[in-house]
């Protein structure tokens, strides 16, 4: 099954292996293809797990049961930290726990009780009566009476009432909203479903289920709100989950669609009341409170019906991005107009682009990436990064994506995380930290997958692969560039499988493979649904360029680079400048060649593209070369070859040696004296470090989303490199290093 099917699968079963084999026996074609939303109550699907275990509490003493059924009630699905307060007030003794310990079901602490596993949990739970359970949770509603309380109080009301109340529901619609002002979104989540659950009036529940649905989604269990979305009947909440989990260009036309009919409904619709909170938070929120919601998974609430408008035309904007559709672009950028909605400044930014309007472009990014100081939205963060990458800004870059990420971790919403690293990662690569940059998008994958972004984790797998690319792993590269072209092609995310196809051609690029490089960055112009894009081959001119004039294909690359260099000239930025002064110089020759490689570094001093500054020193050490340059274009090299050395970039400081044995230098040893880091590529390092702590190929793939055969060869890759036979080698040598 797809690799993010999996993870959620294990992560709804609690990692239990029994439990994820029974579960997946039950998924039908489309949810074991991702395609629909897990089961609601996994606890419902997987029944023989459950059965194993009620004898064993049975066995026990009713005191023992009741105490655990206490404990069990306490902690799923919120935890309420009531147990001692409870255990007080029935005035019970706690001694008959210690028969549960002597079963090895659970164990008494200073803070409440500790089961095995969660199963055992949810076994003393279930094998209590219906009349238990609901004096259980009568006796935790009762002792629940302190500040912030509140929301847990009353789910364990609504957890013993016995049938529908109007009073009751109001009462749990309130606590949703306390609890979702406290940024705790998992509990508004399980509220606002009990809500729906015990309103008389059936046409209500929709309305209510949307809202758990955004809950969910911020809260990151992205399988809840899909399955929440599809009961309720709010605009634009599907399009909302599909942007980062379905297929984004159904995902724009319901939000180009929900962004039309909000704006003609808006007067009519009016606002919302929803009641006070002890928090004192705003009281009034529109009907589409419960869809503004960021495709980083972010909270953005606003007063009116025209502000929803405004942010779902936002929303289908991003997914025109995320298509590479510029046709999408304009029919949002036209609806904008008829609406008299100005969109956020990065996505205008971005369309302006797209139209090849880049004074227009670049003054929306600038406005877009100053709004990037600390605290702030994560959804407004996450744009600001983006906007000063495409300004060539790295450094703002990566502080508004931490920004970002800390933002959305202390709101309470992880499905932001992911998107936010994703994009501090990148700003890391081209400063030229790979293996940093690689961390953390390998870290931000696996959130991706747990929290049901499977169109983010479909981003981070591309950008894993342009890492693999300079790294010099190629297997890496081609199954990661392989798993973003398939879920790309299948979703119609034109970015991603750009992206992907970058990573593959400059892998070729850096191996001499020119024509290879060439032609596939050629076919990065045929951008569309699923295929191109045309940011990532504005982004990959200077390599297309370079691929081009080895080939003797320079027609075209000249017309590439004349755009490139307009672009460049518009936003100022150092290093676009620097690579555009490198294109001038690889599509000129003899001297003029020098001059202008000479501008690029100096141009490149002011910037903070390392990475792509060692190439150009390897560029002009080469082309010094040839002018017989020798004193200058030794010096050159060994700076290239120092830096790529650093980077981790095999492949390039390759080439480096290559061109210093043409001038007669002799080549230096590879790997004498030198850190592990600096031998193996980020991924092998990982590998090696988690072999030689013990782990086995199959639980190392499953900690790398790889498989048992690519973790293998990385293995073989590693002693290969190390001149080494067995893991007790790796063991010493890594001890040594340490």
């Amino acid at each position: 099954m797809p690799e993010g099917v999996r993870i959620r699968v294990l992560r709804a079963v609690h990692g239990d292996p029994l439990a994820a084999a029974e579960l997946t026996a039950a998924l039908d074609e489309r949810q074991l293809a991702g395609l629909e939303p897990l089961p609601a109550d996994p606890a419902a699907v997987v029944p023989g797990l459950l059965r194993s275990l009620r004898p064993e509490f049975r066995s026990l003493p009713s005191d023992t049961r009741r105490l655990l059924l206490i404990a069990a009630a306490d902690q799923h699905p919120v935890a309420t930290h009531a147990y001692q307060r409870a255990v007080a007030a029935a005035r019970l003794d706690t001694g008959p726990l210690d028969d549960a310990e002597a079963a090895g079901l659970a164990r008494a602490t200073s803070g409440g009780v500790v089961f095995r596993d969660p199963w055992t949990r949810i076994a003393a739970y279930e094998t209590a009566s219906a009349v238990d359970r609901r004096e259980t949770h009568r006796l935790l509603a009762r002792v629940l009476r302190g500040e912030g309380e509140a929301p847990r109080r009353s789910w364990h009301r609504a957890a013993a009432a016995l049938g529908p109340s109007r009073r009751l529901a109001a009462e749990l619609r309130a606590a949703a909203h306390e609890a979702r002002a406290a940024q705790e979104h998992a509990l508004a989540c399980v509220l606002l479903e009990r809500a729906a659950e015990l309103i008389p009036d059936p046409r209500e529940r929709p309305r209510l289920l949307a809202r758990a649905a955004a809950d969910a989604w911020r809260s990151g269990d992205g399988d809840r709100a899909r399955r929440l979305a599809s009961h309720g009947n709010i605009d634009g909440l599907n399009g909302l989950l599909a942007l980062r989990a379905g297929n984004a260009t159904e995902a724009f036309d319901a939000l180009l669609a929900g962004a039309e009919r909000s704006a003609e409904r808006g007067a009519e619709r009016g606002m919302e009341r929803e009641p006070e909170a002890s928090t004192g938070a705003p009281s009034d929120r529109t009907v589409k409170g419960a869809l503004i919601e960021g495709a980083g998974g972010s909270r953005v609430v606003f007063p009116a019906a025209a502000d929803a408008s405004a942010h779902l035309l936002a929303r289908a904007t991003e997914a025109a991005v995320y298509t590479g559709d510029l046709r999408r672009c304009r029919e949002a950028a036209a609806v904008a107009d008829r609406l008299g909605i100005v969109p956020p400044g990065t996505l205008g930014g971005l369309a302006a682009a797209f139209d090849g309007r880049y004074e227009d472009a670049r003054d929306l990014l600038k406005a877009a990436a100053g709004r990037c100081g600390p605290g702030g939205d994560p959804t407004s963060l996450i744009h600001a990064s983006i906007a000063a990458l495409l300004l060539g800004d790295h450094t703002r870059a990566a502080a508004a994506a931490v920004g970002a990420a800390a933002s959305a971790r202390a709101m309470g919403e992880p499905a932001a995380v992911p998107q936010a690293m994703e994009f501090r990662a990148y700003a890391e690569f081209w400063t030229g930290r790979p293996r940093s940059a690689g961390a953390a998008a390998l870290d931000a994958l696996r959130q991706a997958y747990a929290t049901g972004q499977d169109n983010g984790a479909c981003h981070l797998q591309a950008a894993l692969a342009m890492f693999a690319a300079v790294t010099g792993d190629e297997e890496l590269c081609r199954a990661r560039a392989e798993a973003a072209r398939t879920h790309a092609l299948e979703r119609g995310l034109g970015l991603p499988a750009a992206l992907a196809l970058w990573a593959l051609a400059f892998l070729d690029l850096s191996t001499g493979r020119y024509a290879a490089s060439a032609s596939r960055l050629r076919a990065l112009a045929g951008f569309g649904p699923g295929h191109g894009h045309r940011a990532v081959r504005h982004l990959a001119t200077p390599h297309y360029v370079e691929a081009a004039v080895r080939t003797g294909d320079t027609r075209v690359a000249r017309a590439a680079h004349a755009d490139y260099d307009r672009w460049a000239r518009a936003v100022r930025s150092p290093d676009d400048l620097a690579l555009s002064a490198r294109c001038r110089a690889l599509l000129a020759t003899g001297h003029d060649a020098a001059d202008h490689y000479r501008t690029a570094l100096g141009l490149h001093a002011d910037g903070t593209r390392d990475f792509e500054r060692a190439r150009t020193e390897l560029l002009f050490g080469s082309a010094l070369r040839r002018l017989r340059n020798r004193t200058e274009a030794r010096d050159r090299l060994h700076s290239a070859l120092e830096a790529f050395e650093h980077f981790g970039s095999p492949h390039c400081a390759a080439q480096a040696r290559a061109e210093l044995r043409a001038l007669g230098e002799p080549a230096r040893p590879q790997a004498a004296a030198r850190p592990l880091a600096a031998v193996l590529t980020a991924q092998q390092l990982l590998v090696a470090r988690m072999a030689a702590e013990g782990a086995t190929n199959r639980e190392i793939a499953s900690r790398l989303l790889l498989s048992p055969r690519t973790i293998d060869h990385h293995l073989r890759g590693v002693f290969t490199r190390l001149g080494i036979r067995s893991r007790i080698e790796l063991v010493r040598l890594l001890a040594s290093e340490d």
